[in-house]
């Protein structure tokens, strides 16, 4: 009698016995790499330079930590007043820029709606965002104009005189240049809070009505509660943008009257690559800086919304 015999199944490389494991890596790792090389490296190199004096062209001279003293004052060295200006401004436009979330979110109830031509206010106030922020500088430079410009055309109706128009007066011009970032930047989370909306689970909602409730009760308790992962993205985006805030005075005042509008991001610039500069290693230093207090905001956020996250389970 013939018996069937049948060859045992060669026995399976690594790569199948993990891969499951190990395909999803596959297709994460060009965007890793990218990752890698284009923030990752940079930041390090960053925290090297700024342990140097450097003109970005000759040899690197280490310093140590005086950039770091001479830029905060550590020592018998007073702080870099520039640096103070800049960094208050920043805490000014973080604080005010904030407001782009609630009139975002206000914006995207009133557009959350079934009426007759909504479309139409809809492509109105999603049309800042899409449009050059270098340009929308540019506008708000016009409508800022002393005399001629229709700011100042406005105010004068009311009899409100301001020395050297809006942009020209220190004590005005970082709030001006505030305002045009808030435009756009109004329309980002307006876009946000819409695409939340169209997830907000309406049978929740249908529950709160028929127990009563209608509302800023309705809004407070029903509507942002689900709204969490819109507005977490909202305050990232919208804290970045006031820290990065370039384009906007490049454009608008390059920094003055006086420097009395930089911010940490412009003045970083100053001091490595303008013609009063190439301090690299300084401008360096101020970028470390920017990077901990962004860092330092991110970071609270993330475990806010991971200690939600953990209460909810």
């Amino acid at each position: 009698m013939a018996v069937l015999t049948t060859n045992a199944p060669a026995t399976r490389g690594w790569y199948k016995r993990n891969e499951i494991a190990i395909t999803p890596w596959l297709f994460l790792l060009p965007a890793v790499l990218f990752f890698a090389f284009y923030v990752i490296i940079p930041i390090g190199q960053s925290f090297w330079i700024s342990f140097h004096q450097w003109d970005g062209l000759g040899e690197k001279t280490w310093v140590g930590t005086a950039n770091y003293e001479r830029l905060l004052g550590i020592g018998d060295q007073n702080m870099d007043r520039k640096f103070q200006v800049s960094f208050w401004n920043n805490i000014r436009w973080l604080v005010l820029y904030l407001l782009a979330i609630p009139m975002g979110l206000f914006i995207a109830l009133f557009l959350n709606q079934k009426v007759f031509g909504i479309r139409l206010y809809k492509s109105l106030f999603f049309f800042p965002f899409v449009i050059s922020q270098v340009v929308v500088g540019l506008v708000f430079s016009w409508f800022y104009l002393p005399n001629n410009g229709a700011f100042d055309q406005i105010v004068g109706l009311v009899g409100i005189d301001i020395s050297g128009g809006v942009l020209g007066n220190p004590n005005t011009a970082t709030y001006g240049i505030i305002a045009a970032g808030l435009w756009p930047q109004t329309a980002y989370c307006m876009i946000l809070y819409l695409t939340g909306l169209n997830a907000v689970d309406p049978e929740q909602v249908e529950a709160a009505r028929l127990d009563g409730a209608k509302g800023w009760r309705m809004l407070w308790f029903v509507i942002l509660p689900q709204l969490k992962p819109a507005t977490f993205i909202a305050f990232v985006v919208t804290i970045i943008g006031a820290l990065r805030s370039f384009d906007f005075i490049a454009v608008m005042t390059n920094g003055g009257p006086f420097g009395s509008t930089r911010v940490l991001s412009f003045y970083m610039f100053e001091e490595s690559l303008s013609e009063f500069g190439f301090r690299m290693g300084y401008g360096a230093a101020i970028a470390v800086v920017l990077f901990f207090i962004m860092l330092g905001f991110i970071a609270y956020f993330l475990y806010s919304m991971w200690r939600d996250e953990q209460a909810a389970r």
